[in-house]
């Protein structure tokens, strides 16, 4: 059998061989595996059973296969449920066309040569998508580049990539499943994935005390729920790093509440509420593909249409045991050490570009964040004066397209960053802070129908994977210049040696350069790290230290009103 899977390219990672005085389900499972994209990579690994039928909406189950068996892990392998087909937009590539319930499964790649002695760092993506699309095998978050770029640094690490249930397969919401255990089975899944990784990846050549989460997106709001996690209890991870989100406004709200509705609605399945039991029972009886038509006939998306994301997680009494806000201020979290930031103009692409006068911008806030006081959010406003925008004529955007996009970026990706990074330091943990400020993106957008956006919404991921060519993609310009190519190579580097020494900066290496905490330090000012651009490099937000596009910014004035008790509390976090 050995030889003959060797002469298919494949690999074998026995259970047995690397732990011969173990005699449990767990020894004498052999993963077969292949070369792929010049490193070795474990493809579809399930983790945890089938959630269809009677375990739909339920806590997921661990996966054990029994003794003796061969696990071939060299194909995708499908998605978790969700709308199939192609999308191929600047921002997000990914072609669906196999989902199932049966979808629990993880990828792991490593460096050539890796054995089960090296003990290597690992990193465990968690993708993003808005809790309703993307999966474990995106083009773009694949992570061979980000692994060979971590070899050519002399420090190599393991990658792993999770499925993980999504929209009302991962997020449905009522009492009664709240009350039998059920709610964020999705959140729920990843945890799962998580300790599957912490109890074997040293099969696979890695060490299980060295971990570290990272995500992007939802996928970032999923890092910063997992450090509260059970109020930060039994964490199978020791750092983490949160790109373009770290937490939400209204994950207290109501908005899944409104996108339950009217899926039970479509489906027929409720008779007078979401709630009972029977409304359950009649939605795990539905076939896959009836429910996931529901799910996508009824799904809204968009702050004009008065959400962000939509599945959102909830505080269940379990896995989220209170109001994130809440616990952070608390302390009631995982101590680890984290890495945060945002793109320079993340949320320039998720902005209705109609935005011309004053009362748009404020009912577009409204919109956004319909629990904030009307009071509250002319505050708002006033700390971001129109004469600090200017129009942009030739792309056909306005001075208040720009300011909404401002407010709207710091409110959720920057000033809960800082309301968490605080935190977190206060603790005594390490917190590093960046502003991502180059682009891949700007010719795809261009070519599209949408110039003008600047470094948007997963601007760090050509650079932090490693792979340009994954963007060469529908007929969009492809033209990376020699100052991408350095930016790949520094920040790609900067990612995998923060998964090694906790630090992205490393002397003699090829990182980026300078990058210290955001916390402490002689100047005791709040720190960042601008990455790529023509200001490249370690930051105050404000004072003598500052360089003056950052200080220009306001981030501490503007995160002090956005992160005040008030605020909080209606912004819904």
């Amino acid at each position: 059998m050995a030889k003959h899977l060797a002469a298919l390219g494949l690999l074998l990672v026995s259970a047995a061989a690397t732990r011969p005085s173990a005699h449990d389900w767990s020894c004498n499972v052999t993963y077969a595996g292949k070369y792929q994209s010049g490193v070795e990579a474990f493809l579809s690994i399930p983790y945890g059973q089938d959630t269809g039928g009677v375990h739909r909406f339920k806590p997921p189950r661990p996966h054990h296969p029994p003794p003796g068996t061969t696990v071939y892990a060299h194909e995708a392998g499908p998605t978790c449920p969700q709308q199939r087909g192609e999308t191929f937009s600047p921002l997000y590539l990914q072609n669906v066309t196999h989902v199932s319930e049966d979808c629990l499964h993880l990828n792991i790649e490593r460096p050539n040569g890796t054995h089960p002695g090296s003990k290597l760092p690992v990193m465990v993506f968690i993708h993003g998508g808005s809790f309703i699309v993307g999966s474990k095998d995106e083009p773009v978050s694949q992570p061979p580049g980000l692994i060979k770029q971590s070899v050519a640094n002399g420090l190599p690490v393991i990658v792993v990539n999770i499925n993980y249930r999504l929209g009302v397969f991962g997020f449905a919401k009522s009492t009664s499943l709240t009350a039998e255990g059920s709610a964020n089975a999705g959140i729920k899944d990843q945890r799962l994935a998580l300790h599957w990784v912490k109890q074997h990846i040293e099969y696979f050549g890695g060490n299980n005390e060295q971990i570290t989460i990272f995500g992007q997106s939802s996928g970032g709001l999923a890092i910063g729920l997992q450090i509260l996690a059970y109020a930060g209890q039994d964490a199978p991870f020791q750092q983490a790093i949160a790109e373009s989100q770290i937490l939400e406004p209204q994950l207290t709200g109501n908005v899944t509440d409104r996108a339950m509705k009217r899926l039970v609605n479509a489906t027929g399945c409720n008779t007078t509420d979401i709630e009972p039991n029977s409304t359950i029972s009649c939605l795990r009886h539905l076939s896959m593909e009836n429910l996931l038509s529901a799910q996508t006939a009824t799904h809204r998306s968009g702050p004009s249409a008065n959400v962000g994301d939509e599945w959102m997680p909830i505080v269940d009494g379990d896995i989220i045991p209170d109001t994130p806000s809440k616990m952070i201020a608390e302390g009631r979290f995982a101590n680890v050490t984290t890495m945060v930031g945002w793109c320079e103009n993340d949320v320039t692409a998720f902005t209705p570009t109609t935005i011309q006068t004053e009362n748009d911008t404020q009912a577009f806030l409204h919109q956004y964040a319909p629990g904030m006081s009307t009071s509250n959010i002319r505050t708002l406003m006033g700390l971001y004066p129109l004469s600090e925008f200017s129009a942009n004529p030739s792309a056909n955007l306005s001075a208040q397209f720009y300011r909404a996009s401002r407010i709207f970026r710091d409110v959720l990706m920057v000033c809960e960053p800082h309301y968490y990074g605080s935190a977190l330091a206060a603790r005594g943990n390490t917190v590093y802070m960046y502003d991502q400020n180059q682009t891949l993106l700007t010719s795809p957008l261009e070519a599209s129908g949408s110039p003008g956006l600047g470094v948007v919404h997963t601007s760090e991921f050509a650079y932090v994977f490693g792979t340009f060519s994954s963007y060469d993609v529908n007929g969009y310009p492809y033209d990376p210049n020699v100052s991408d190519y350095a930016l790949r190579d520094r920040e790609s580097r900067s990612w995998s040696t923060f998964a090694t020494l906790g630090r992205p900066s490393l002397h003699h290496h090829n990182t980026l350069r300078g990058w210290a905490p955001a916390y402490g330090g002689r100047e005791n000012q709040t720190k960042v790290f601008v990455i790529g651009g023509p200001h490249e490099g370690l930051s105050a937000e404000q004072g003598p230290w500052a360089e003056p596009a950052v200080e220009a910014q306001r981030l501490d004035e503007r995160c002090a009103f956005i992160n005040s008790p008030d605020v909080i509390q209606q912004l819904q976090f």
